[in-house]
């Protein structure tokens, strides 16, 4: 394998680079793959068009006539751009995404057709998909229906309807549904709040603009690393000597082979639609990121899903593969998605930022203070929405943040939000456009935006949005971002019975508002943080607060099935307890299979390559510390790495033995939450650190022309 090894350096070190030559301006080509609204109305009679629309922003349903003309004209469009098939996109519990294609061409008649119910709905088979239990393997119907407020797009050769996926019997089976239905609760409660200061407030939507980061290495150093094909992160690597200390990778100049990958994927992302705008090298080697202007949350979310499927298609153009897998590489930052979040009126008022006029900023305070307040009551459940067996390795490392869910916001508004909980009086006064203004006694004017940022808190305000950086770099955000929605749903529907409650009593309005505003501070307190979230201090600090501090998958999943999680997804009617019974079997299984994996991984590299080429190179010490014996020449030194070798070696066989037998104990467990506990507890916390330890260290003893697997020095620094 170590010829293997050195043969992938010099594919990679001998890589022609791969030109990439711009289309022309982006305005030119932006959009030019998606059958987006401007389309629809060139190739739609107004009165189609018009019912398009009210799909589109009233959620209303189309008939069958207007299924009939859009599919005709999507058809036409799409075989204009090449187009051969279509199919309905979806996003099944997989964490990927998931399609069916089928031809337009109808052999009977000799044409193509698409015609409308073919548009709508469409039956994949569901049999192999996770259900949780919802489908049997001899139950196999499924339905995706397509979702108009996504745009339809042509990747390939190929017109995509993005759908949600649901079974024959109703249950949602993918993440699209939940989001839905989470971004309509927001919607109906957040305008009731909203209306309590503007009348012609109709609509609130969520935004998102999704960062996501990536590391990218050539594809023959990835191939010849068994543990990144099977497991998308490196088991076992010794941190280099020169890692991420010095901080130079961050913000540099970008190397010329990725700046052209970076190019090639981006010209393919704006022609679907996607507004990529920003682009850097990120603190890791070989790490980078990328991230979108804001959208509509629900498109915000089919694009991060089709920007990572499409970079992964590009890299393979460039000879090289990305990984978004939360930590591929011990002892440096981990990938992350930072997820910004607000929430935006008809109006187009973005209730997240601050203004001069103190009407507007009480507004602000009112939907600042209960999205605190949301995350104080449900941070287990939105601990929950980012658990995976990836993100487990990453939080709490290398400026991930921590596993206990607190908010930053910083030190003016928090002084700000302290003085509004002791004095409630409030005056309207006027301002300029560079203070914020809140026309409340004793709080002076805040320069707008000046908030600090706190790269260890998983979820902070900075400036005119909320920024969730817990989410994981593999993550379908559509997960998270239900919760979220759904949390800040429910208190804004507790928020608005309060404030009538204050006003039946007898409260002016904006009294009342302040009334419960100044008991929401006072009760969320303890989830605002604003200090180092990685110190022992706020651990022990946290726990004074009763704040909770759960570092694995198996049992943060639990806030799913909690009585308390149930009723709020039951009001809101975005998952039933079947729903969420079976997306938890889901995710428990999930982490027992990948954890498994990376077992077997470990197994297989251990005695396969590891062993065997530490035995050689110790078998090559033992003849040369006989030789010098024969020569009566000092032969200590390499004795004492023979007896290392060996220590190391007894390690691993007992290590990777004990392992299985572990396996093999935890694989009898019928119940899917008690074994996924036994794979995080007797699995991997009693072996993989202790099995990976003796590699390392044998990594370092073994000659370099020996040793079988690609190091971390030569993967990180591409060029």
């Amino acid at each position: 394998m170590a010829k293997l090894r050195f043969d992938a350096l010099n594919q990679a070190n001998n890589r022609p680079t791969v030109k990439v030559e711009l289309p022309g301006k982006i305005s030119e080509y932006f959009g030019q793959d998606v059958f987006d609204l401007k389309k629809m109305q060139a190739l739609l009679s107004p009165d189609i068009f018009k019912k398009v629309r009210q799909a589109i922003d009233e959620g209303l349903k189309i008939d069958m006539e207007t299924a009939d003309a859009i599919a005709s004209a999507a058809k036409s469009w799409a075989m204009s751009k090449g187009a051969t098939h279509f199919t309905h996109w979806f996003q099944p519990l997989t964490g990927t995404t998931a399609e069916k294609h089928d031809t337009f061409f109808d052999h009977i008649i000799g044409l193509e057709k698409f015609k409308g119910n073919e548009l709508v709905q469409q039956e994949p088979d569901a049999s192999s998909f996770p259900s949780g239990g919802i489908r049997s393997t001899f139950e196999a119907r499924g339905y995706t229906a397509w979702d108009p407020s996504s745009p339809i797009f042509v990747y390939g050769v190929t017109l995509c309807i993005p759908t949600v996926f649901v079974s024959y019997t109703g249950e949602a089976l993918d993440n699209k549904a939940p989001l839905l239905k989470a971004v309509e609760a927001v919607d109906r409660a957040a305008t009731k709040v909203c209306q309590l200061f503007d009348r012609k407030v109709t609509r609130v939507k969520p935004s998102l603009g999704c960062e996501q980061e990536y590391f990218v290495v050539d594809k023959s150093l990835y191939n010849s690393r068994p543990d990144l094909v099977m497991a998308g992160r490196t088991v076992f690597g010794h941190n280099p000597a020169r890692g991420q200390q010095l901080d130079d990778h961050y913000f540099g100049s970008i190397p010329p082979r990725i700046y052209d990958f970076m190019k090639d994927f981006e010209i393919e992302l704006l022609k679907l639609g996607i507004p990529v705008s920003t682009r850097h090298n990120e603190v890791a080697p070989s790490q980078f990121e990328v991230a979108p202007a804001f959208e509509e949350i629900n498109v915000a979310t089919d694009h991060n899903q089709l920007l990572m499927d499409v970079m992964n298609k590009v890299a393979e153009r460039h000879d090289l593969r990305v990984m978004f897998h939360e930590k591929p590489f011990a002892g440096l930052n981990g990938n992350g998605k930072h997820n910004n979040w607000s929430l935006m009126t008809n109006t187009g008022v973005n209730l997240f930022q601050p203004s001069s006029s103190a009407r507007d900023n009480l507004v602000f305070l009112t939907f600042l203070v209960n999205t605190i307040k949301a995350v104080y009551d449900h941070a287990d459940l939105l601990r929950a929405s980012i658990a995976s067996a990836g993100n487990d390795h990453r939080l709490g490392a290398n400026e991930a943040p921590p596993a206990i869910m607190s908010v930053f916001i910083g030190s003016q508004l928090t002084s700000v939000l302290d003085e509004l909980e002791k004095n409630g009086n409030i005056k309207v006064e006027k301002g300029d456009n560079m203070y914020m203004k809140l026309g409340i006694d004793k709080i002076p004017p805040i320069i707008i935006d000046n908030t600090d940022r706190n790269r260890t808190s998983p979820f902070a305000f900075t400036g005119n949005k909320f920024e969730f950086r817990a989410v994981g770099g593999s993550a379908n955000i559509a997960a998270p971002m239900t919760i979220l929605n759904l949390i800040v749903a429910e208190q804004l529907t507790q928020f608005y019975s309060e404030v009538q409650k204050e006003m039946n009593k007898g409260a002016e309005r904006k009294i009342g508002v302040v009334n419960v505003l100044r008991k929401y501070i006072k009760d969320s307190k303890k989830i605002r943080f604003e200090g180092d979230g990685y110190s022992e201090i706020w651990v022990k600090e946290a726990e004074k607060r009763g704040l909770s501090n759960i570092r694995d998958t198996p049992r943060a999943l639990d806030a799913y099935l909690s009585e308390k999680s149930r009723r709020i997804f039951k009001r809101h009617k975005v998952l039933n307890d079947v729903e969420l019974d079976a997306r938890n079997e889901i995710n428990w299984e999930a982490y027992i299979m990948k954890i498994q994996i990376e077992s077997r991984v470990m197994g297989d590299l251990v005695l396969n390559h590891i062993i065997p080429t530490a035995i050689a190179y110790q078998n090559r010490l033992i003849n040369n510390a006989n030789g010098l014996k024969s020569l009566n020449i000092n032969n200590d030194e390499i004795l004492v790495n023979i007896r290392k070798i060996t220590d190391y070696i007894e390690t691993l066989n007992k290590g990777i033995h004990d392992m299985t037998e572990e396996r093999k104990r935890a694989n009898k467990i019928e119940d899917n939450r008690e074994r996924a506990i036994a794979y995080c507890d007797d699995v991997k916390g009693k072996y993989f650190e202790k099995i990976r330890y003796a590699v390392d260290k044998l990594e370092l003893l073994v000659d370099d022309e020996d040793w079988p697997l690609v190091k971390y020095r030569e993967m990180l620094f591409l060029r």
